[in-house]
């Protein structure tokens, strides 16, 4: 009988101390991270605005300039960093899943087979040049791996995506959006003028919409280059719908990249004699990207309209916001003005090499 009180009481005293432990950890969560993701929170909500309004410049650039200026009159952020880290982390993680709710594959798969051949062609040559540079200029591998990423797929998501991977910190993820920020603009603006010189159709959409889906990095930027050119053409909105279906199948092309270097990075360790864990750095939210993908590729094809997943999409977007505003509070700008010259001259090298690509490619698919 004693004994059988004795394993109650014990049982009992587990479950209290389970108990504890479950109400502990979102307190001790809050505790740790509150004062930074609200820092955040507040650089991020304004940024997102003024990215609606200048849609060209984009949020997540006001929020990682904001983030910046900010840090320079923060001199001890001990109180804000947790929350801090958590944000430029996990929230970017977050950001990259929700974007799966974006892709409807059958639909990319179907308009992209097109546009394919110029997608890998335009990919691997920012990646050359990227590796090129790298060994030439002596510039450091996981900044020459964001820019020729983030050139080559769609500039701020494909550096949310593979920064963890490589194991980049905030610095280097800040100069390579810096960088990859500067050719989108340009490109934004100075791409529909260029069309017209070069003779794109002015009926169809069709080749300026590849030309801005292939060699225009991020999102807005594309949509900002092909809204202008359909205003200037009067053709509605033919060419952004082309382009952004063309931008959405490059973006599939995060998945084999940030296998592949998880993979590499766990052969590299191999070879320098140091134990590395495969699993540590396998980007399982990658799956949850994809997972969120064929829920919307099922989804859609039972019935469901597109505009369901609408609020993700836009929580997707916001989400990177905040991971910037988070990223550019980690960043000494100083330090990003005075190492910023190479990875410009890599930027603008994989800039012009994929429009020279892309351009070259068109041409002889007889496309332009």
């Amino acid at each position: 009988m004693i004994i059988l009180c004795y394993g109650e009481s014990t049982a009992a005293a587990k479950v209290v101390d389970f108990e504890k432990e479950v109400y502990r950890f979102p307190m001790s969560f809050v505790k740790n991270n509150a004062k930074g993701l609200l820092l955040c929170l507040v650089l991020a909500i304004p940024c997102w605005f003024l990215g609606l309004t200048f849609p060209v410049i984009g949020g997540p650039v006001f929020a990682i300039l904001a983030g910046m200026i900010l840090t320079l009159f923060l001199p001890d952020k001990s109180a804000f960093q947790s929350g801090i880290t958590f944000t430029s982390k996990k929230i970017l993680q977050y950001a990259v899943i929700l974007l799966g709710f974006g892709l409807n594959l059958s639909v990319i798969l179907e308009t992209g087979k097109q546009s394919l051949p110029i997608i890998i062609c335009t990919i691997s040559t920012s990646l050359i040049i990227s590796w090129v540079l790298h060994k030439v200029m002596h510039i450091p591998g996981r900044i020459s791996t964001l820019v020729g990423v983030g050139s080559s797929i769609c500039g701020g998501s494909a550096i949310a995506a593979t920064a963890p991977v490589i194991g980049a910190d905030d610095e280097e993820v800040a100069q390579s959006i810096s960088v990859i920020f500067f050719f989108n603009v340009l490109a934004a603006i100075l791409f529909p003028a260029f069309g017209s010189a070069l003779g794109f159709s002015t009926t169809s959409g069709e080749a300026f919409g590849i030309f801005a889906g292939t060699a225009i990095n991020d999102t807005s930027s594309v949509t900002a280059a092909a809204s202008t050119w359909d205003a200037m053409n009067s053709l509605g909105s033919a060419t952004l719908d082309k382009a952004v279906t063309v931008k959405l199948t490059r973006t599939l092309a995060i998945i084999p990249i940030t296998l592949v270097l998880a993979f590499l990075q766990t052969r590299n360790a191999k070879k320098e004699g140091s134990s590395f864990d495969f699993k540590k750095i396998f980007p399982f939210f990658i799956l949850y990207f994809i997972l969120a993908s064929v829920i919307t590729t099922v989804a859609v094809s039972m019935g469901v309209p597109a505009s369901f997943f609408n609020p993700l999409k836009t929580l997707s977007k916001f989400f990177i916001v905040l991971a910037m505003a988070a990223i550019g509070l980690n960043t000494n700008i100083v330090k990003l003005v005075k190492t910023g010259g190479k990875p410009i001259v890599m930027g603008f090298a994989c800039w012009v090499g994929i429009t020279a690509v892309s351009l070259g490619l068109q041409h002889v698919l007889g496309i332009w």
